[in-house]
């Protein structure tokens, strides 16, 4: 996305344990936007340790039922199965975070909330689905990648399209304006 919209950047790897974080901030009894939030300042923190001199970009996602329960990524395909099996015909509700650190402080934040209905799916086609995309879901929150064949999964989207692939841009392309990063 960052490529698409003529943002410069680069990327670095860095070893985070999401799975720690959330289940601590669940046990806090954290509402999902602010676990979203903290998945992605941690990364963004842990990128600045490395990288103090620049300005460092992290993001996650978080997928959360009517009811706030998490859906996590899966490990295998039954998994995914199972997950799709519970979003079949339900609304849910996903929480796309960015956070920017520089000098080793977060300068910027931004949470967006896209709101998402699933039609009823058969056990037949969640299997053919999973079938011919596993190895493009495997690692998506939900099981699914809008921007191809998953959006046949839903009946109704209501939210930013680019926050459904992984971070709220339009609210990031407005702060790299306002601080003069991108043309304005």
């Amino acid at each position: 996305m960052l490529a698409a919209a003529h943002v410069p950047f680069t990327t670095t790897q860095v070893a985070f344990d999401e799975d720690a974080l959330t289940e601590a901030m669940i046990a806090q009894g954290a509402k999902p936007r602010d676990i979203a939030d903290a998945l992605a300042e941690g990364k963004a923190r842990k990128a600045a340790l490395k990288h103090d001199d620049t300005m460092v970009l992290g993001c996650d996602q978080v997928l959360a039922l009517a009811n706030g329960e998490l859906i996590n990524k899966a490990d295998n395909r039954e998994q995914a199965k199972y997950s799709l099996q519970r979003l079949s015909g339900q609304k849910h509700i996903l929480l796309s975070a960015a956070v920017i650190y520089e000098n080793g402080e977060p300068v910027w934040r931004a949470v967006e909330e896209v709101k998402m209905l699933m039609r009823p799916l058969s056990d037949a086609f969640i299997d053919d689905y999973l079938d011919r995309h596993w190895d493009d879901v495997s690692y998506c929150v939900g099981c699914y990648r809008i921007e191809e064949e998953g959006a046949q999964l839903f009946n109704r989207i209501e939210g930013s399209h680019f926050a459904i692939m992984g971070m709220p841009l339009l609210p990031l392309l407005g702060y790299l304006r306002i601080r003069g990063i991108m043309p304005s």
